[in-house]
């Protein structure tokens, strides 16, 4: 690469224009030969290094640009050679301003074609970003920050990630992570650190496909199980990371896509069956999510099963090893109405149950504290009929049998799709609430109910420690963005504790 021309101060609206113009004029340069397009990619990701230093957004220019070469003929007709030149740019550049165009182009250009993502995999493109996120942690460049975040996180849940690749993931990082988000962001428009959040979402989810392989060790013919490192960091240090746990609830009451939706209740599968996290989350929180919870499982669409199929297998620990599993219990009667419909009753808005979902549900209704009494009669009758209906018989030990790991990390969907309303497509609108009782599923208008309320005041007491309360940030990419947070909430009073250094090899169970 030509070496890059320092600019100390703001460009001039003059400097700008030129800027704009000379790159316009480098793409539609005639370019019949290798050496032509190396010469026009150089040109243009020297212009637009230069443009960082606009009085303006930025970010916005890099995205600009990049978008100006994808759809300029140098691209369109030398597509390949293109993305390999640039990918390999990647892999060796280190000034601020080219890796801000670089990162933002394979961003934008894997938006529109995800085999972009698993080439990047392949040319090792993860050890690299993992690599420059660390160096830059410690320059204020928020916008190369959060691009090089975004693109290691598309990246990574489209692909599984090589095992040597996700070892080079080391509690450090894991610790950096987490310690951005309980940071105090300046920055209006990214209010929760989702860019930093999805990451730690994607590498659990990275963690559980693995765990469900044989991995052998180099040095052994034992099997080596790779660490799941977020869940090992909740588990010894939660109570420094509790920001994190209410804005995964927040993020889960908003998400309107499948696949996000999944890595969510993936991460708190692990913290509900993992005993060192089971009171990691605060009382109000749990109660904000079990709300959500029942909420989605009766607007969910039939075809939408392997998400109910989530839902329900996060709820049975959720209620049994939480503080939902003290008195006074939490929407009891709520439960046992939405598990009453699911086993099957006669509701015309919904179709009969299938096995998995009775077994589930039968699942749930075996928690303590949530005993059926009289109405478990009526909805094991309904739950006989649907089993009649569908031709199938369960034993007791098979409606009691348990769930493994692989059986969440293995629900898996296109990044993308949003999940339809079962509520909105019955009454032809895209409300948020739904009416969970029985009454107002036969009934032929329905109410709608606002989204669970998040408490205003801290999420109540924890279990063992008080929280660093902040703020965090919001991402950038081709999805609809989240609605708008709630008001900020300020507490932090000090800065929070730094957790040990020491390394602990053991894996976390779950």
């Amino acid at each position: 690469m030509a070496d890059y021309d320092e600019v100390d101060d703001a460009l001039s609206s003059e400097d700008e224009l030129r800027l704009w113009t000379e790159m316009n004029e480098c793409l539609v340069t005639d370019c019949s030969s290798h050496e032509a397009i190396d010469d026009a990619l150089r040109i243009w990701l020297d212009i637009t290094a230069k443009l960082r230093f606009r009085a303006s957004d930025s970010q916005f220019d890099f995205l600009t640009s990049a978008e100006m070469l994808l759809e300029s003929e140098i691209f369109k007709e030398n597509k390949e050679y293109v993305r390999t030149q640039i990918i390999h740019s990647l892999l060796q550049e280190d000034e601020a301003g080219p890796l801000h165009a670089i990162a933002s182009l394979l961003f934008l250009d894997g938006c529109t074609d995800e085999s972009i993502f698993p080439y990047m995999v392949e040319e090792s493109c993860f050890p690299r970003l993992l690599e420059l996120i660390i160096a830059r942690s410690e320059e204020p460049d928020p916008d190369l920050h959060r691009v090089l975040l975004q693109l290691m996180y598309e990246m990574s849940r489209v692909q599984r990630l090589k095992v040597q690749d996700l070892a080079l993931v080391d509690d450090a990082f894991v610790h950096y992570l987490f310690g951005i988000i309980e940071g105090v962001s300046d920055d209006v428009q990214d209010p929760y650190h989702y860019p930093t959040i999805r990451v730690l979402l994607v590498l659990n989810e990275q963690y559980m496909l693995a765990s469900t392989d044989t991995v052998v060790a180099s040095s052994t013919n034992q099997p080596a199980l790779l660490t799941n490192r977020i869940v090992k960091c909740l588990s010894l240090h939660g109570p420094l990371y509790r920001t994190f746990g209410e804005n995964v609830i927040l993020l889960l009451n908003r998400e309107t896509e499948t696949s996000l939706q999944l890595l969510i209740l993936k991460l708190l599968y692990l913290l509900f069956t993992t005993k060192a996290t089971y009171e990691y989350f605060y009382t109000n929180d749990l109660r904000v999510l079990l709300d959500v919870i029942i909420r989605n499982l009766m607007d969910l669409p039939d075809e939408k099963i392997s998400l109910r199929h989530t839902y329900l297998r996060v709820m049975y620990p959720l209620l049994a090893h939480t503080q939902l599993n003290q008195s006074p219990h939490y929407k009891r009667e709520e439960v046992l109405r939405v598990l009453r419909i699911l086993r099957g009753s006669h509701n015309a808005h919904f179709a009969p149950a299938d096995e998995t979902t009775l077994r589930l549900v039968d699942r749930v209704a075996k928690v303590n504290w949530i005993e059926e009494n009289e109405a478990s009669k009526e909805g094991s009758g309904q739950a006989e009929v649907a089993r009649k209906f569908l031709g199938i018989s369960l034993s007791p030990s098979q409606c009691a049998s348990s769930i493994s790991v692989g059986d969440v990390a293995g629900v898996m969907e296109r990044p993308g799709v949003q999940t339809p309303s079962r509520h909105a497509t019955a009454a032809g609108d895209t409300g948020d609430g739904v009416d969970t009782s029985e009454e107002a599923a036969h009934s032929p208008t329905k109410t709608k109910r606002p989204l669970p309320a998040v408490p205003s005041h801290r999420h109540g007491i924890p279990f063992a420690q008080t929280p660093k309360f902040y703020a965090t940030l919001n991402g950038e990419g081709k999805k609809v963005p989240p609605k708008a947070p709630p008001p900020r909430r300020w507490g932090r009073t000090r800065a929070p504790e730094k957790p040990p250094t020491e390394t602990i090899d053991e894996a976390i169970p779950g």
